[in-house]
């Protein structure tokens, strides 16, 4: 099969990641303001790939408010949309990382830094996919629209906000899981659990709701009778020098039974020298499972399988307790009922339950002109069968009609996204701008 793509293109690419990956877009309340809703870091990103676009021949648009901007190339009623986002996760184990997160470097194949695999890299391998469809004359049954938003790892509000002001997209993907496609999603619900403090230690364990903790830091009361517990349950952990520091496995929430959580390791230690009830939900309830079974029952569904919990966020002080929960919801399950189960176990532990956020889950049927395509073209290029798929992850996707994730991470492809030493390929980003320029070209191009 003929490819659209060239050393050109590539190497344009990679130096697009590059000055993106240079943005530390990372969530600031502290330093939001009119016109930079999330902080000046996430809104320089946004200019940033709004100016490139620019260079590129796009139009391109920049919400006044700063939640959004989009660039542009063709004329006509029909839309195609390509929903990614330039705000990325914190680095926040520095020391876990062997280069500068905020500095993209190149090394034995491999681009390396925060936001190579998500979200930065993958919409570089899309922008210059459409660039190589331009520059060989094709040319474009309608509009081709890149829609980059800047809160995607927290609450979406520039899709909220998008979707208040602009058209609605005829179909689209959203380059932010992976291959083949998920044609479903399941549904996210995030909470947050508040009761009483207590006097007896303190404990600020902050962290994303859909990340799983691979660290967790004690510094108060009693460390000798913690530590000897962690060492008790054979949880490794290492002295600091104010007090010591949990280890665990970080991954994104959907997958969280494949990480260790930190912080309920910790708090399974905490729970036999303490005596405190929110606590003990943690540590004595909840423990380490991670599939919600131990405080909700087993929960799942033929269509998409197990429910995934993921507890961070938790801090203990003598005003008050905070624990933030992460579930990824089986997309036949009734979220009131299990968050109403949720809330009535919490309730045990002097807990309130308080939702923070909810995202429907995601449909389309995979006979669909869309999934078709997208799955024909894949299968065409990689000669890899593998049946579309249902996801635990949240993506853009499913907050615009006839529209689903599509790549950018190849089922052999270590996932490094949310984790420190975040990287990828570079013969999966040239793979995955060939995908994404035949499949564009075949939904949208002029034959």
């Amino acid at each position: 099969m003929k490819t659209f793509i060239t050393d050109k293109y590539q190497t344009a690419a990679v130096q697009s990641i590059g000055r993106l990956v240079k943005h530390a877009s990372v969530l600031d309340e502290s330093d939001s303001g009119v016109g930079h809703p999330f902080g000046k870091k996430v809104l320089a990103a946004l200019e940033e790939v709004l100016e490139l676009c620019q260079e590129l021949g796009f139009k391109t648009f920049q919400d006044p408010e700063g939640y959004y901007g989009y660039a542009e190339i063709g004329e006509g009623e029909k839309l195609f949309g390509l929903l990614c986002h330039m705000d990325v996760v914190p680095a926040v184990d520095q020391a876990g990382w062997e280069t500068d997160p905020f500095e993209m470097v190149e090394r034995d194949g491999l681009l390396i830094g925060r936001g190579t695999q998500d979200d930065k890299g993958p919409s570089m391998a899309a922008l210059y996919a459409v660039k190589a469809l331009i520059d060989a004359g094709v040319t474009f049954d309608g509009r081709i629209r890149f829609i980059f938003g800047t809160d995607e790892e927290t609450l979406w509000r520039c899709l909220d906000k998008y979707n208040e002001k602009e058209e609605a997209i005829t179909m689209g993907f959203a380059p932010d899981s992976h291959f083949p496609l998920n044609y479903a999603e399941k549904g996210l619900l995030q909470a947050y659990l508040t009761g009483p403090g207590t006097n007896d230690f303190v404990l600020h364990a902050p962290g994303a709701l859909n990340v799983v903790p691979d660290r967790a830091s004690y510094t108060s009361d009693k460390i000798t009778e913690v530590k000897a517990a962690l060492t008790a349950h054979g949880f490794d952990y290492e002295e600091t020098d104010k007090g010591i520091s949990v280890k665990g496995k970080s991954v994104h929430a959907m997958a969280a039974p494949e990480g260790v959580n930190a912080i309920l390791r910790l708090s399974i230690a905490l729970s036999e020298v303490f005596d405190f009830n929110p606590l003990d939900f943690l540590g004595k309830l909840v423990q380490e499972n991670a599939t919600g079974e131990n405080v909700v029952g087993k929960v799942m569904d033929e269509q998409s399988g197990e429910l995934t919990m993921n507890f961070t966020d938790v801090e203990i002080t003598p005003e008050h307790t905070k624990i933030g929960v992460d579930m990824r919801i089986p997309v036949t399950v009734d979220k009131d009922e299990l968050a109403g189960k949720l809330a009535a176990q919490a309730a045990n532990y002097q807990l309130e339950y308080k939702q923070y956020d909810w995202l429907n889950p995601l449909y389309v049927p995979v006979e669909s002109e869309l999934i078709q395509t997208l799955l024909a073209t894949y299968r065409e290029i990689t000669g890899d069968m593998t049946e579309p798929m249902v996801s635990g992850g949240a993506t853009f996707a499913r907050t615009m009609q006839n529209c689903v994730a599509f790549g950018a991470m190849f089922p052999d492809t270590p996932d490094y996204m949310h984790q420190a030493n975040e990287q990828w390929a570079i013969t999966d980003l040239r793979k995955t701008m060939e995908i994404y320029a035949e499949a564009i070209y075949r939904l949208c191009g002029v034959k």
